[in-house]
């Protein structure tokens, strides 16, 4: 079969030169690898024996797809069932996603191209319409709950993406209830395992010993306090979710490790005490804003003795040019006012504040991995999944990890652990090995 973009464009048909609906969806979601498109006026596009594909539904769905051109529109019609994907599981349509893109790239197509869907499918289908339930609002609708990384704001952004379901995230992340990349020490490790190591690296890179004090900022279902606390240190750990922090106050408590472990629903610029062993942040500096990177770093700083190491683990850029601003699907359905860069610009303002690094290194497979067990453990529990949180937003949430994966595969994103410590007035590290001390 000839598709669209193998043919003139005065071509596409030999009537008027409107397009099929067929053909106007693979210009949308044009991809690496042929794909079959079909659609609800019989049309169709694409190779007939393609595994993977996707069919327009509805025009409710050709709307959504000619009023936000790209990734958004696309999550739209597909998180409201008026296009479905062919081929994939819905909660993990990582084949589906890894033909349509390269590098998270959807290119928006050319005026001259747009002009050509207009005509097509008529000057109706641009009339913007309400998007799915699970949509936040846009960034510039979002100034109604406070300036940008506010208290108030922050707060509101955590719980749109971390108060789905304690039951819904045990389904996806497993015992562990670990929503960050994991460390896998050989291909064939499972997630438990993965994420156990994780900790591990993170302890010991620390330098933790018995009778320390470690906090935990951003500290999720409290995993990094349990582990730090089963080894016999006094951890505190702080997160913006209500319902993260009541589940890892249950988890501490059924573990008897109240003595030393403690989490709270906070912002971490609430936490009073200083003079800590460690400081970690694992996931939490995505959600910070580079503009406040300055005054995060510095607030950690602040928080260690002398000779106190801080640990940071997040999600950057592949490189230090991108613009940090997420994309529409991204923004509007997972992270509300989350920020990238790249590991250059987080080392920069990490020294900027006074702090020594002292290693980073990159986990970027190991999280393209962790994505494709939670995957898999989403559609290992699918049908729960959709009673207790709804069709819609299962379909965002094996969308959403799916497309991460790709992300990380392809280099677009990656995830650094950059190791950083306090010097004295004199610019000693208060003894550190001369080499690192941790295993692998």
């Amino acid at each position: 079969m000839t598709t669209f973009r193998e043919r003139p464009t005065d071509a596409a048909n030999p009537a008027d030169g409107r397009l099929t609906l067929a053909e106007i969806l693979e210009i949308f979601a044009s991809g690496t690898r042929p794909l079959k498109f079909t659609a609800y006026d019989g049309s169709s596009a694409g190779p007939d024996d393609a595994a993977l594909g996707l069919d327009l539904l509805t025009p409710r769905g050709t709307t959504y797809l000619a009023t936000a051109p790209g990734d958004l529109g696309l999550a739209r019609a597909y998180i409201s069932g008026n296009l479905e994907a062919h081929g994939v599981h819905p909660g993990d349509p990582y084949e589906l996603l890894n033909a349509l893109t390269e590098k998270l790239d959807f290119k928006r197509p050319s005026a001259r191209v747009l002009a050509q869907v207009i005509r097509s499918i008529g000057i109706e289908h641009l009339k913007p319409i309400s998007p799915p339930p699970q949509e936040a609002l846009p960034r510039w609708r979002r100034f109604a709950e406070g300036l940008r990384h506010s208290k108030t704001r922050d707060a509101e952004a955590i719980h749109h993406h971390y108060d789905v379901s304690n039951t819904f995230y045990e389904w996806v992340l497993g015992p562990s209830m670990t929503y960050t990349c994991a460390c896998y020490q050989h291909p064939e490790a499972t997630l438990e395992e993965a994420q156990d190591n994780k900790y591990r690296l993170v302890f010991e890179k620390l330098r933790l010993q018995p009778g320390d004090r470690l906090l935990d900022v951003g500290c999720g279902w409290g995993g990094m306090v349990r582990y730090a606390a089963r080894h016999g240190v006094t951890a505190i750990g702080v997160t913006l979710s209500k319902q993260q922090a009541e589940w890892a106050q249950k988890a501490i408590a059924e573990e008897g490790l109240g003595d030393l472990a403690e989490v709270r629903h906070s912002d971490y610029r609430d936490v009073r005490e200083s003079q800590f062993d460690a400081v970690s942040s694992i996931g939490l500096t995505e959600h910070i804003g580079v503009a406040n990177y300055p005054a995060y770093f510095r607030f950690l700083k602040s928080k260690l003795r002398t000779g106190g190491l801080l640990l940071n683990h997040c999600i950057t850029r592949h490189d230090n040019r991108h613009g940090a601003a997420a994309g529409g699907f991204i923004d509007r359905y997972v992270f509300p006012d989350g920020e990238l860069t790249g590991s250059g610009r987080i080392i920069t303002e990490v020294q900027d504040v006074g702090l020594e690094v002292v290693h980073e290194e990159n986990l970027r497979n190991h999280y393209a991995m962790t994505l494709r067990d939670w995957n898999r453990n989403l559609v290992e529990h699918w049908d729960e999944a959709v009673a207790e949180v709804g069709l819609a937003t299962a379909k965002v949430w094996g969308l959403y990890m799916a497309g991460s994966r790709v992300g990380f595969e392809q280099n677009a994103i990656q995830l650094h652990q950059v190791l950083a410590v306090k010097l004295d007035e004199r610019g000693r590290d208060g003894g550190l090995p001369l080499r690192p001390w941790w295993t692998a």
